[in-house]
This record gives structure tokens, sequence and C-alpha cells, in this order.
């Protein structure tokens, strides 16, 4: 499954990444939909669902998220809605570690 997010901050470490794979990081902007995919290994087992995926947030709760690679690059976000079949776009889209 996956859940779409707002981002509502995001840190300055963000922009400032310049390894090749890390690039992706600089083009995090506040006010962006995000969409991000469960899938293992990511998934627990037991529960079938993705610490983090703001599974009894609903409305105005802010959740915290952190960059693999680089945990300076930090911010929040909102979540909008969980999609049980995935149509995630190829930008804005990402996958819980």
């Amino acid at each position: 499954y996956c859940v779409e997010f707002r981002t509502e901050s995001l840190s300055q470490h963000c922009a400032l990444e310049t390894r090749p794979y890390a690039r992706w990081m600089q083009y995090l902007r506040e006010g962006h939909t995000v969409c991000v995919a469960c899938q293992p290994p990511a998934m627990s087992t037991a529960t079938q669902r993705c610490s983090g995926d703001g599974r009894n947030a609903h409305g105005d709760k802010i959740l915290h998220w952190e960059a693999i690679g680089n945990p300076q690059c930090q911010g929040t976000w909102k979540k909008i809605r969980q999609l049980e079949h995935c149509s995630c776009p190829l930008v804005h889209s990402f996958i819980f570690t």
C-alpha cells in the first residue's frame, strides 16, 4: 500500500545534499504532496504495515520523517490518505525503510 503525505517542513540540509545517490533530497519542498510505498522488508510480517505510516493519524496530526543516508535531512508532514493500490508518480515517490 501507499500513503500520501503533504510536506509541512524540512531542514535546510536537504537542499545542500550533493552526493549522486542522494540528490533527490534537493527536490523536497514544503507544501508538496509525496507518495510513500510500504514494501518488504520495511513491512512488518506480523502487522503487514510499515512503521511511521501514520495509521491512526488524520487531519492535523504532524508526523516526523528522516531521510535515509542523511539524518540531517528531516522534517514534518501530514497524512492525506492511504491508497491500497499504489499509483505513485515517478517523481515525489519514496519507500519506507
